[in-house]
């Protein structure tokens, strides 16, 4: 398999708070909680929003790694990471996505893989138009919806 080259104008991005990137690039976080299923499956930048997560569980876990947020970059690319399933959520996604509990009734288990943190950030091309954006092209609307419900059957 050959290295991914970076920028790649094929990859969409999911736009994610930090700390919760950080957690994500170092293997921390390994399902993001979501209000809905998502189809995409496969590798996806990891892009940081400018504003950072206010969250208690996000400070408190950010304290307990040493991880200092201001420093945390913010607004730019900072990896990738492969989404490999999306499913509903169970009490046991609790642990692995790093929020309590209670924060999982009615929400959506996208269960990520493979983290890996670009030698040094990227700044977009285009900016976020939500949570999911192409930040090297603009999107032709020929490429699969990332908002459409995924059917189970």
């Amino acid at each position: 398999m050959t290295a991914r080259r970076h920028p790649d104008p094929t990859l969409i991005a999911l736009g994610i708070q930090q700390p919760w990137a950080e957690f994500i690039l170092r293997g921390l976080k390994t399902i993001e909680i979501r209000s809905q299923p998502t189809h995409i499956r496969g590798t996806v930048y990891v892009y940081t929003s400018k504003r950072p997560s206010t969250m208690d569980a996000a400070r408190q876990t950010a304290r307990f790694h040493a991880i200092d947020v201001d420093r945390l970059p913010k607004g730019v690319l900072v990896g990738t990471v492969d989404i490999v399933d999306s499913r509903p959520c169970t009490a046991a996604d609790a642990g692995p996505s790093l929020v309590p509990a209670e924060w999982l009734d009615q929400r959506y288990a996208w269960v990520l893989a493979n983290p890996r943190r670009l030698r040094k950030p990227l700044e977009v091309r285009f900016l976020p138009y939500g949570v999911w954006f192409y930040p090297f092209r603009r999107r032709t609307g020929t490429e699969p919806n990332p908002r459409r419900r995924v059917n189970r059957r």
